[in-house]
């Protein structure tokens, strides 16, 4: 089987990062293939792992914009899987052309799909672009001849908003990282909390509108108010939501004494910030797979969760859970997190157990078997 991946979409974040590990565990012996060829940005392939079996090509319009990709996707797209030799076309970034068959895709993106939260951004350019992002998704889960999604939660939005897909389904999660799985540390007892050594919270996202990292530092603000020696410190790319947040933290914590707030930090920097926190607040309402959920669990930190979307899926009974738009409850469960080592420790051991079943080994396998079975299918 030749493999023909559409890379063109995959620009930042976990779109990369799950291609990026997913051909770094593949393997020809066990996947059942004899290669792969992946056409997108140089800045994307430079990323790839190498092997013999891989042919990572460079294709200029795919650094220009959506319409440039979409042009390169329908009309040359196709040619290039015929003279490959391709079996199937993999388009993981969830559009494609669809002139190429047999095709899988990826559902990945759910903001596209939640008018509630689209709401948020009002009339803006970012809004008609994810309504045009919804409409050629839309067309791409109904055409191609197989489908992947992340979760169930995932699978079920599309059942209900109506999208009757054709081809094949399967549900296959993304995978974490080994080297974010720490085992859990030893939980500090509540009355070791001080103002001058207090809980230490993190909260690790971009500054969507979704994110409600404000509402997070009003409830982190009013238990201080109440006493509990407690800080919140976020860290992720600016967006939309960067002034609201900005507006908060000057109102509420002027000298910036328990609000901190830090751009975008490296992996490795990820990484050892997770070791020295002692738990996370994950607040997302619109999540299709939440990876940051994924390595907070994996570094052994008990969580504070949203009760949006898909975590209950992933976390499980593993956390305490709050409206992510309502302070008070916020505060209320950080508060009972807060206040039992017990449940502390039992949260962070459960939910290091369950990470683990998250492997980029599995995805792999199971992505391939997946991709096999529908070439075999169409032909």
């Amino acid at each position: 089987m030749i493999i023909g991946i559409d890379a063109s979409n995959l620009r930042l974040g976990g779109g990369r990062t799950h291609l990026i590990e997913l051909l770094r565990a593949a393997d020809p012996k066990i996947d059942l293939f004899t290669a792969v060829y992946v056409w997108g940005s140089m800045a994307t392939l430079e990323l790839l792992p190498d092997a013999i079996w891989l042919n990572k090509i460079h294709v200029p319009m795919t650094e220009g914009g959506l319409i440039q990709r979409t042009i390169w996707q329908r009309f040359s797209l196709p040619k290039l899987c015929k003279d490959a030799n391709c079996n199937i076309l993999f388009a993981p970034g969830g559009s494609v052309g669809q002139r190429f068959r047999p095709t899988v895709t990826m559902f990945r993106s759910l903001l596209p799909f939640d008018w509630k939260e689209l709401k948020r951004y009002g009339l803006s350019f970012f809004t008609l672009k994810q309504v045009i992002l919804r409409i050629a998704q839309t067309k791409s889960f109904k055409s191609s001849d197989g489908l992947i999604c992340l979760n169930s939660y995932a699978s079920n939005i599309l059942d209900k908003r109506g999208l009757k897909i054709m081809g094949r389904r399967v549900i296959i999660p993304h995978g974490i990282g080994i080297d974010f799985l720490r085992e859990p540390r030893l939980q500090r007892e509540f009355l070791d909390f001080t103002f001058k050594d207090p809980a230490r919270l993190i909260y690790v996202s971009n500054l969507h509108l979704y994110k409600h990292q404000w509402i997070v530092a009003e409830a982190i603000s009013q238990l201080r108010l109440e006493g509990f020696p407690v800080t919140l410190t976020m860290i992720g790319p600016p967006d939309r939501g960067l002034s609201r947040l900005r507006k908060v933290m000057k109102r509420l914590d002027p000298r910036g004494e328990f609000l901190v707030y830090l751009e975008a930090r490296s992996r490795v920097q990820i990484l050892e910030y997770y070791q020295i926190f002692d738990a996370g607040v994950f607040a997302s309402s619109c999540e299709n797979m939440p990876n940051i959920l994924l390595e907070m669990m994996a570094s052994g930190l008990p969580i504070a969760c949203s009760n949006r979307g898909p975590m209950p899926e992933i976390l499980k009974n593993s956390g305490v859970y709050f409206d992510p738009e309502n302070s008070d409850d916020i505060a209320k469960s950080v508060r009972d997190l807060l206040i039992s080592k017990e449940r502390r420790t039992a949260f962070a051991k459960s939910g290091f157990e369950i990470a683990q079943t998250f492997s980029w080994d599995q995805c792999a396998r199971d992505t391939f078997l997946f991709l096999a079975k529908v070439a075999n299918q169409s032909n």
